[in-house]
Formats: structure tokens, C-alpha cells, sequence
């Protein structure tokens, strides 16, 4: 019996909508990334990487041969009370000028920021770290995970976690503070173009119940209308209290693996189901 094609309605919606490219930390081409989930069974793509909607242009050309909706989208970081927190933008338009504009700074902001995280690399007799996160990042956006894959290879840690453990977490050794954009700008630059905002894996910032009321009230009367449900290696535990955030403040819910490297993160695609009482985030997408 033939498998159903891409627009058979037999066939299952698997939506991904959180995964990193080469145009920031992830380590295949935005072409290999949509390849790779068009494998796994994905058939609708959010492509978002950090703070850059560089490989966009090339990951639609690959959707549309592969006949994979690709819905365009970014990783934002932001601040809320001198905390960092990542918000997805779903659906947007990348030329909107106030967007385009923030994410340009956006490459400036995350270039001091590995000059500096290298000067302090460099003062703990770890030397070379930014010619190498540059060779690395190459034409994409430098980010701490390309540190910390540069102390894996030079044998300062066994593993990335270990990176962020010792040397780049905040009040570690080479972690600097970043002045991201008020979180309530960066929702706006998201809706202004068209999309939708959506809180990234909300339960990893570790707030507590009455901050996280709190952080969502802001973002909510800011514009934001998701909140990420299903991601990355969530347990079932994990997607209850998420999706009770979501009904709390009538959010919709979002699923993405957050996927970075093929054999490290969760695979594209491979996703538990989204609660069957929350609508689904991208029911607001056009």
C-alpha cells in the first residue's frame, strides 16, 4: 500500500515549531533541517533561530520542494525583571522593518557579548575562544553554545552542560550580562510583524508560582498569545503544569523539540501530543 502523500488527509498533522540552524547555534544548514524533519514526518516547520531570521529565504526554498509548510519564525531573547527569557516568534514577516532593524542590533549585542566572554575565557588560561566560535558560527549568530562546544573540544569539559556549569552560566566565570530588549519590545516587534508571540519552554526558567504569574500578566498584556507546552525532553509532569499555565491565563499552546544537533536534542518531530483541552497555537497562524 503506497504512504499517503504530504496533502492526503490521512496522513497526520505533526507540527514542530522550535528548532536552530546554522544561521545561530544549531549545527545543521537551515536546507539539512527541514530535510531532516521532512524525514521524521513533520509537515508543518517553524524554523527559529536566535534572534536572526537569516536562514529563512533558504529553509522556504527546501519546504517548498519538499512539500513541508515552513512557517517563519524567530528565537527572540528578552528581559523581564534583569531575567532573560526567550520568545518565539510564529508566522511572522522577516522584512518588517522594526524587526528587521532589532535584529540587526541583536547581531551586535550578541558579538560584544563573545568578545567579552572571551577576554574572560582567555584570563582563566583558555585562550583562542573567539577566533574559534567565530570559525564556528561562520556566517550565523555566535551564541554561548558555540563556547561551550569550544570548551568540549579543547578538553576543558566533557560536556556542554559542564560548559554552562563552570564557565558560562550566570555568576560563573565567564558569563556576562547581556542588555536584551524589554521583553514587552521584543512582543511587539513579533506581533507588529504579523505573528504571534509565544513564551519559550516557560518551565526552565525556574520562577517561582507568584513570578511566573507575574511574567505571564506582562506578557499577555504585551501582546503574547502562546506559550510552549510540549518541548524539548518535557516529562508528562512537566506538560500538565505548562498547559494548566496556558488555561490559567487563556493562552494557546505550542510543541517544539528546540532542536539544535542531530543525536543531542530531541529529534525533530518526536513530540508528545498537545494536550486535548488547549487549543493549539497554530490555529492563530494565517
Amino acid at each position: 500500500m503506497p504512504e499517503p502523500s504530504p496533502s492526503d488527509p490521512a496522513k497526520p498533522e505533526i507540527y514542530d515549531l522550535h528548532c536552530h540552524s546554522t544561521a545561530s547555534d544549531g549545527s545543521l544548514s537551515p536546507t539539512a533541517v527541514v530535510q531532516r524533519a521532512h524525514g521524521h514526518g513533520v509537515t508543518a516547520l517553524a524554523l527559529t533561530d536566535h534572534d536572526t531570521t537569516a536562514g529563512l529565504i533558504e529553509a522556504q526554498a527546501c519546504a517548498a520542494t519538499a512539500g513541508i509548510k515552513l512557517i517563519p519564525g524567530i528565537e527572540l531573547s528578552a528581559q523581564w525583571q534583569s531575567q532573560c527569557f526567550h520568545i518565539i516568534g510564529l508566522g511572522i514577516d522577516p522584512a518588517y522593518p522594526p524587526l528587521a532593524e532589532a535584529t540587526h542590533i541583536l547581531q551586535g549585542t550578541r558579538m560584544n557579548r563573545a568578545e567579552r566572554i572571551a577576554e574572560k575565557l582567555a584570563k582563566k588560561n583558555i585562550p583562542g575562544a573567539l577566533a574559534a566560535v567565530m570559525a564556528a558560527a561562520g556566517d550565523g549568530m555566535v551564541t554561548r553554545s558555540h563556547f561551550a562546544d569550544f570548551l568540549v573540544a579543547g578538553h576543558h569539559v566533557d560536556t556542554q552542560q559542564e560548559a554552562f556549569d563552570r564557565y558560562l552560566a550566570k555568576g560563573k566565570a565567564a558569563y556576562v550580562a547581556t542588555p536584551w530588549a524589554e521583553l514587552a519590545e521584543a512582543v511587539g516587534w513579533i506581533t507588529g510583524a504579523g505573528g504571534v508571540a509565544v513564551l519559550a519552554h516557560p518551565l526552565r526558567y525556574n520562577l517561582s508560582a507568584n513570578k511566573m504569574r507575574k511574567l505571564l500578566a506582562v506578557f499577555k498584556e504585551a501582546g503574547g498569545q502562546g506559550i510552549e507546552i510540549v518541548t524539548g525532553r518535557i516529562n508528562p509532569d512537566e506538560i500538565k503544569r505548562a498547559a494548566q499555565l496556558a488555561k490559567n491565563f487563556g493562552l494557546s499552546g505550542s510543541t517544539g523539540s528546540d532542536f539544535h544537533t542531530p543525536d543531542q536534542w530531541v529529534e525533530l518531530g518526536r513530540l508528545a501530543a498537545l494536550p486535548a483541552n488547549i487549543q493549539p497555537v497554530w490555529e492563530l497562524l494565517n
